[in-house]
């Protein structure tokens, strides 16, 4: 009997994709895992289970099956980027009221970003403060898109934030805190928005990521990361207000950030974009948002650049 379990690397490897991609999977509950410490862990048996859901049915060969007509395709759109609440309900809304199959992959802001620059994806989510200019998100647009035909579009300004347990019985109010002997952080994963916002507050405040218990533990969702708060396996994490409040616990608030939505136009994709911009704008999208603690959505749906203008997409 195989009782071998593979490292998420090692997956990936076998599957000849990012472990990122595998990462996700297994958010998505398409890839069962256990936890040995901090360490993911996928069992030989759920991999071979895994290879066999994803087989392709046989094709059909007879002639009359031939002669019928294909079903139309879904339109599809892929997303790339941060994590956020409001992203995962917009690809559910857009499924329902639209029939937009968009698929996410929540890899972080600076990924997400450079998925859609290669190509790999239609869409970025992303909130990347720029720590020179103290700007979040054009900057690093302007850097990557110069011939590419792309729009801006504001989804929501979060606060971010300390999250702390109910009633922050460690009585943490800033960064400093961060670095006593009797505080575990849990900090978000590299290339995230919250990350780069983090880090810049701490080069700010002259404290070394090696002074913070726990800076080098990593999460891939608000959620997962507040998860450790709430079961008392860390003491403070850096995230938004809105996953505190889904998990009943404290926030310190320290800044506000733009969320943004970075469209790239094809002419592959330009009808599915077109109509997904204009679903975002639309007041039933924006009556379907309730319960928006920690977010602004004044400017939810604004156009906040673009390049070239798309000649199907000009409401963006």
């Amino acid at each position: 009997m195989e009782l071998k379990a593979y490292t998420p690397d090692e997956v990936a490897r076998i599957f000849q994709i990012s472990k990122h991609t595998v990462y996700e999977m297994i958010k998505r509950g398409e890839l069962q895992a256990f936890k040995i410490g901090n360490k993911m862990r996928i069992e030989h048996d759920e991999i071979e289970r895994y290879k066999e859901s994803m087989k392709a049915p046989a094709r059909k060969t007879a002639p009359e099956q031939q002669q019928q007509p294909a079903p139309s395709r879904q339109i599809q759109a892929r997303l790339a980027g941060s994590h956020d609440f409001l992203v995962e309900h917009l690809v559910k809304e857009a499924a329902a009221a639209q029939g937009l199959q968009i698929q996410p992959t929540y890899i972080g802001s600076l990924e997400g970003l450079m998925m859609v620059y290669r190509g790999q994806a239609d869409i970025a989510a992303m909130h990347l403060l720029d720590p020179t200019s103290q700007q979040y998100n054009l900057p690093f647009i302007h850097q990557l898109f110069v011939y590419e035909t792309i729009s801006v579009i504001r989804l929501a300004s979060r606060e971010q934030g300390f999250i702390v347990a109910k009633g922050n019985p460690k009585g943490i109010i800033g960064f400093s805190d961060l670095t006593r002997k009797d505080i575990r952080f849990i900090n978000r994963q590299k290339g995230s928005g919250t990350r780069f916002l983090l880090d810049s507050k701490l080069l700010a405040s002259g404290i070394a990521p090696a002074d913070i218990n726990g800076y080098e533990n990593e999460e891939w969702t608000h959620l997962s990361t507040a998860s450790h708060i709430s079961r008392g396996a860390a003491d403070a994490a850096f995230g938004i207000r809105s996953a505190a409040s889904h998990l009943g616990l404290d926030f310190i608030p320290v800044a506000k950030e733009q969320f943004d939505l970075v469209f790239r136009w094809t002419d592959e994709n330009r009808e599915t974009l077109g109509k997904l911009a204009s679903y975002i704008q639309s007041e039933n999208f924006k009556r379907s948002l309730s319960n928006l603690e920690g977010y602004d959505i004044s400017e939810l749906g604004a156009k906040i650049y673009e390049t070239t203008q798309p000649e199907e997409s000009a409401n963006v």
